[in-house]
């Protein structure tokens, strides 16, 4: 296959980590880092998604939790609910450019609104230099 041909299904991880609006706080914090992710997608019980979750948005409640010592609560209020999100079909140098013009390090691959994978810069850092290989100067 030509890389330009290469598009985001050809690099997105399909057993995608998400998590839902009741999730508490701690629990997300707890299995991000046991993903080794920076953030996930949330979704409703049908995986449409609905949100996005980030460890920077769990740090100042998670820290409240602990300095007062109270019970975490859902990451409902803390998700963004506008998400940046990818298609399956858009090839990799349009999300390259859109990943140096945006700031999230994990995209959420969306088809009919529902959650199908996730594409992190990693990936398309590795897709880019795949193609660079294959490079034939001009």
């Amino acid at each position: 296959m030509s890389f330009d041909a290469l598009t985001v299904r050809d690099i997105m991880s399909r057993d995608t980590f998400h998590v839902y609006p009741t999730t508490r706080i701690d629990d997300c914090a707890r299995q991000l880092a046991a993903h080794k992710l920076s953030g996930a997608p949330v979704t409703d019980r049908y995986d449409n998604l609905i949100g996005f979750i980030s460890e920077q948005d769990l740090l100042e409640p998670l820290m409240q939790a602990v300095y007062y010592c109270h019970s975490a609560k859902d990451i409902s209020s803390l998700m963004s609910e506008d998400v940046l999100y990818l298609t399956p079909s858009q090839q990799i140098m349009q999300v390259a450019k859109l990943m140096t013009d945006n700031k999230p390090k994990i995209y959420p691959v969306v088809e009919e609104g529902r959650l199908i994978g996730i594409v992190n810069r990693r990936q398309v850092m590795t897709a880019l230099l795949q193609g660079q290989e294959h490079c034939v100067p001009v």
